[in-house]
């Protein structure tokens, strides 16, 4: 079987500044990944390129086992849902909650066609599987920072995507927020017909259980990547940031100390 994103030999350069170097990072069939590096380390870089809006200057990106260069990228585009904190600001305040999510059938920002009865029915499914039906019919202006996520993720969800990447969306959420944020991604990955997701963040404990492979990128270069539970260690991540850190596990989750003596 083919992997779902298969990036080898990878660099990307502009301005004559390379921004990515030499990136191999494979994610196959079953496998959720967490990607963890500091600002401007390159994440969002990378993920712009296995969505095809930058191209690679050298290497090659396979994304469902179609190599770049040889697929219509609007097309595999349908199958990838893209969730971020800055997606929230471009939705449309007064629209309804249901609206919001039923957007995603047809990738618009506002809903503009008209909705089947079974459209209708989806949406409410995915708002009762991510613990926001009770925010049926509301406005979304009046819905909270992690209840917005979740919408948004339901909207994503609305296309069926094979593919789902959560690009630092606990950006603004208080610690509950958070934590109701991410169980509902733990119940999602949970599911038979999960797609395969990918989360971007730059602090550990956001990393549940579910993501059981981490890639660690610094710099625009892949510095480890494999399990979690290797990859996320005190003397590895002391190494990574260029200061000492300590981990502790604690409910399956690795939390970070800065060390200061």
């Amino acid at each position: 079987m083919s992997d779902i994103i298969d990036v080898r030999g990878v660099s990307w350069r502009r301005d004559d500044k390379t921004l990515l170097h030499d990136i191999d990072w494979q994610v196959a069939q079953g496998e959720h990944w967490a990607i963890l590096g500091l600002n401007g380390s390159g994440k969002t870089t990378l993920l712009n390129m296995v969505n095809g809006y930058i191209w690679a200057t050298t290497g090659q990106v396979s994304v469902f086992g179609h190599p770049f260069g040889t697929v219509d990228l609007r097309e595999l585009r349908k199958s990838i849902g893209w969730v971020s904190s800055s997606l929230q600001e471009r939705m449309h305040m007064n629209d309804r909650t249901q609206s919001i999510v039923v957007s995603g059938k047809f990738a618009t920002i506002g809903l503009y066609d008209k909705p089947t009865a079974e459209d209708m029915a989806k949406a409410e499914r995915l708002m009762t599987q991510l613990g926001v039906r009770h925010l049926y019919d509301r406005t979304y202006q009046t819905c909270s920072q992690g209840e917005k996520q979740k919408l948004l993720i339901a909207r994503a969800l609305m296309a069926s995507p094979r593919l789902l990447i959560l690009d630092e969306p606990c950006n603004g959420l208080d610690v509950f927020s958070r934590e109701q944020f991410l169980d509902g991604i733990g119940e999602l990955a949970a599911q038979p017909d999960a797609p395969t997701l990918i989360y971007v963040t730059h602090h550990i404990e956001e990393i549940v259980p579910a993501f059981t492979k981490t890639l660690l990128i610094r710099s625009g270069s892949v510095y480890r990547s494999g399990s979690t539970r290797d990859v996320l260690s005190s003397q590895l991540l002391s190494d990574f940031f260029g200061s000492r850190v300590e981990v502790d596990w604690s409910y399956d989750r690795a939390w970070l100390k800065v060390a200061t003596k």
